[in-house]
Parts: C-alpha cells; structure tokens; sequence
C-alpha cells in the first residue's frame, strides 16, 4: 500500500515538474529518498511515458502539420523549419547520452549533484527574466538550435531542468516566450522518446504502472495549459521559479547533510 501511495505521488510530482522548469529528474530522486521508494528503471520510463504522451495530446495538430509539410517537401514553411530545427537539437543530447550514459547514470546517486542542480537551473531563470525582450522570433535559426541542444544535453544532470535550461537558452537566442515553450516541449519528443528506448530495451512495463502513468498524463497536460495561457505572458514569470529552485536546493543541500 506504502508502494501504490508513493507510486501515485511521484506521478503527481512528475506530471508538475517534467514542463514547469524546476527539473522532474531532481524532484524524483530526492522524493523517492524522502519516501523511501526504490525507483525502478521502469517506472521511471513510465512517469515519462505518460508526461511525453501530454505533449502528443497537447500538441497534436502541430506536430500533424510539421510531419505534413516535410512529407509534402514544403521545406521552407514554418512547420518544416520547426521539424528541421527540433532534429537539429535534439543531436547533442543524443550523441551526449549514447557516449556518456554510465556517467550520467552515477549522478543520479547523488543527491548533492541534485542540489547543485536546482541551483543552476535556478541561476539560469533569474537570469532570464531580468533579461530585456529580443528580436521575438518564432522559430530558431540552426544555429541557435544547436546552442538549445547542447543546452538540452546539460540538462541530462539531475536537477539541471530540460525544459528550463531549453526555455532559457531560447529566450536569450530571441525567441519570444510561447515559440520558446512550445519549441522546448516538441523537443522533449525525440529526447525523452530516445532516453526512454535506451533505458528500457527489450523490457516490458507492469501493470501496476498504468495508473502512475496515466496520473502523469493528465497532471502534464495541465502543467502545459497553465504555463502557455499564464507563464508565457511575460518572462518575468520565471523569477517564482527561480525562487523555487533556489529553495529546494537549499532544502536538498540540508537533507544530505541532516540524513
């Protein structure tokens, strides 16, 4: 029963922090040692299942059209552009978590590498919204989409949230605030869809997974609404982020020390 409990909060705290920047991999390894629940390789895959499947559900006319436009060699409309450049992105996580898995991996043991991680993503937020308006732009050059993915890539660290460090790095690029999110979030499709493969293999999930998953879904979906219909008004927004991440990596640094 303590199992199905914990299972259930850990979907509700992946369903939040998995597309609010305050990094869902951190959130999971430092309340799975609060709650003492050994997480599995599986679940894990499971909580992202349901979060990426929020993406398809949220975003499904637009990924329709990108995957339309390409086929129908459209190549320069917007939707194309947009296809091109999450592909161009996602290249650095990918090469990053091929070569580098095992040493990733090792972090998630730590959770003072957590902390540090809720600091840097932290770090980044404030920075960003202090930051003047850009040029506003839609959709990235490719050579801002290479500066995304490697910030992508970063991200790969526990406590160093993706779609933070993703968001951030598009508004300092000059997208303007909902082209950042959404760019972030269709991102998340081929990098999370990717890690996930890599993890699980030939693996099948439990049964059990299918209500933490679902869980997942629906808290990700609205996790998606709120940020694009109130947090993308103005980059300021982020500042209670910041000011969140900042917080519990304050808490985490005094968990590891007090435990």
């Amino acid at each position: 029963m303590e199992n199905i409990i914990a299972m259930i909060l850990l979907a509700v705290i992946q369903g939040i922090s998995e597309w609010f920047p305050i990094s869902s991999s951190g959130h999971i390894v430092l309340f799975s040692s609060l709650f003492g629940y050994v997480n599995s390789v599986g679940f894990d895959v499971a909580l992202h299942f349901g979060t990426l499947m929020a993406v398809f559900v949220y975003f499904g006319q637009d990924i329709v059209n990108i995957i339309e436009d390409i086929l129908k060699g459209k190549w320069q409309s917007e939707n194309s552009k947009l296809g091109f450049m999450i592909i161009i992105a996602s290249i650095p996580a990918a090469i990053t978590g091929f070569f580098l898995k095992s040493v990733f991996e090792s972090a998630f043991s730590s959770l003072l590498v957590v902390a540090f991680g809720f600091a840097i993503t932290s770090l980044l937020l404030f920075i960003v919204s202090f930051s003047g308006k850009k040029v506003g732009k839609s959709v990235p050059r490719q050579k801002d989409s290479w500066m995304i993915g490697i910030a992508q890539a970063f991200a790969i660290l526990p406590g160093i949230s993706r779609s933070g460090a993703t968001i951030s790095s598009g508004l300092f690029l000059g997208l303007n605030e909902k082209s950042a999110m959404k760019f972030s979030f269709l991102l998340a499709i081929p990098a999370v869809f990717g890690a996930s493969i890599l993890e699980l293999g030939n693996k099948t999930l439990p049964k059990e997974f299918i209500i933490p998953t679902l869980i997942a879904f629906v808290i990700g979906m609205l996790t998606i609404h709120l940020l694009l219909k109130f947090v993308s008004r103005d980059r300021k927004n982020f500042i209670w982020f910041a000011v969140y991440d900042i917080l519990i990596a304050l808490v985490t640094f005094a968990y590891v020390i007090i435990r």
